[in-house]
């Protein structure tokens, strides 16, 4: 899950402003943004292993909470490494907030200039 250095791939909800402005900032980086909404996120559990590992993120920390399916289907329930990865694989409109991920670095961008940490090296490596 490795992009070339300028190059940002982002992943988002297209359906969020806050998404948006994310991309709108990552276009003011570079040129060259692929974008991918929730829905085309990666499928492979390698993906998401290295994208967490990048993030240094548990799972349960990228979901958006207050989501109505995380509210009836998840809360409270414990689930391992591998059931967390395969919650956010089937369900991954339950990101809280667009991945970027540039060269070898990645970030949640909870916030909209978030996008920034990839340039500024507070981003974390994936390799």
């Amino acid at each position: 899950m490795k992009t070339h250095s300028r190059e940002i791939l982002i992943y988002y909800n297209p359906e969020s402003s806050n998404d948006r402005k994310t991309i709108a900032h990552a276009q003011s980086l570079t040129p060259h943004i692929r974008t991918f909404s929730f829905l085309q996120a990666p499928s492979s559990g390698t993906s998401w292993q290295q994208i967490l590992s990048a993030l240094d993120l548990h799972p349960k920390e990228l979901m958006n909470k207050a989501h109505p399916y995380y509210q009836q289907n998840i809360r409270g329930k414990s689930f391992g490494e591998q059931d967390w990865l395969n919650v956010i694989m089937h369900n991954p409109s339950l990101l809280k907030a667009p991945i970027a991920i540039r060269g070898s670095k990645a970030v949640l961008c909870s916030n909209a200039t978030d996008i920034y940490k990839l340039t500024s090296g507070e981003a974390v490596s994936i390799f």
